[in-house]
């Protein structure tokens, strides 16, 4: 046989954008590498300067950056550090997005409309990404729109353990802030014992974001603790209403859980002043000051999750044994 004949031995090498470096740290601990260095500046112009500190030919490349404000700089930031990694000859290039930007843009409500998620899903592509590692997605739906594997992890084994074990001895019922997110309210109910379930009707104005009205309460609450669960609190207005109609139903107390807390102003404002007893969270987005002085917010981390996954795609092992064949 004619050739060279080498054995190469696969290596992994976790790189962090400006956004967040406190997870990508967090993360990079627990798979016990450290962060690979960069030079990253802004030119006076703004334009955006990544170059790496080490050779990255031929490693299994896992970039991590959560998409917080301001979105669109952070977002640029990760495609330039894919392209980078991609002209620098990297084997493999994950990209790891606690926080997806733009995922509430999934489809077209009315004419002229863009679909962003798709167009976020394209840009990663072409950038050079072979991998998407993302964490509860608005929808799930929006994996069909990357051209490419996609990870979907979930934060709920992480926010349903923490409810368990605080309020398992109370009698409990998961409430979906509205009716497209009753499969996830199943999931929660099972994981809390088989607790009843109950969702809010709402509706939304297409016309004006971060707007929505909570109509009545549909199922059993009252006397109960209601934990009301969601992907994201924005500017808390949508979640905030549903605890005060779980309320106005007769429910004995509420407790948030949400993944991606976004917080824009006036979250906190809000979350402070409603009727909730506790806000659970995730630390997928960076909290505000305010945030954390505030008792009645909870943040719980995600990092171990991230890093468990990250382990388990650079060993071709199974993302899915990780959520009991769920995922």
């Amino acid at each position: 046989m004619s050739g060279i004949l080498r054995t190469t031995q696969k290596n992994m090498m976790v790189f962090s954008g400006r956004a967040y470096p406190d997870l990508a740290e967090e993360v990079a601990a627990n798979l016990e590498t450290p962060l690979v260095g960069s030079d990253s500046y802004e030119f006076a112009n703004s334009e955006i300067y990544v170059r790496f500190n080490e050779s990255v030919r031929g490693c299994d490349a896992f970039v991590i950056q959560s998409h917080t404000a301001p979105i669109n700089k952070w977002i640029m930031e990760h495609l330039i550090m894919v392209d980078a990694l991609k002209r620098a000859s990297a084997k493999r290039i994950t990209v790891v997005l606690p926080f997806y930007g733009y995922a509430r843009q999934d489809k077209k409500h009315r004419g002229r409309e863009p679909i962003s998620a798709r167009l976020m899903a394209d840009l990663f592509k072409t950038a050079g990404a072979d991998r998407l590692i993302a964490i509860d997605l608005h929808t799930a739906q929006i994996q069909g729109l990357v051209d490419g594997p996609v990870d979907h992890l979930m934060a709920m084994p992480i926010l349903s353990e923490y409810v368990k074990k605080k309020y398992g001895d109370e009698d409990l019922a998961v409430v979906s802030p509205d009716a497209g997110r009753i499969k996830v309210a199943e999931q929660w109910s099972h994981r809390l014992g088989g607790v009843p379930l109950a969702f809010i009707h709402k509706t939304r104005d297409t016309k004006q974001p971060n707007k929505s009205i909570a109509n009545r309460v549909v199922g059993e609450v009252s006397g109960r603790t209601c934990v009301l669960v969601d992907d994201m609190i924005d500017s808390g207005g949508t979640i905030c209403q549903a605890a005060d109609a779980l309320m106005a139903e007769g429910a004995s107390d509420v407790v948030i859980a949400a993944t991606h807390a976004i917080f824009s102003e006036p979250a906190v404002e809000r979350l402070g002043s409603s009727v909730a007893r506790e806000v659970v969270v995730t630390n997928t987005l960076p909290l505000c000051e305010e945030a954390r002085r505030l008792d009645k917010i909870t943040e719980l981390s995600i990092a171990p999750l991230i890093s468990q996954a990250i382990r388990q795609v650079f060993e071709d092992g199974s993302v899915t044994s990780m959520f009991d064949g769920q995922a």
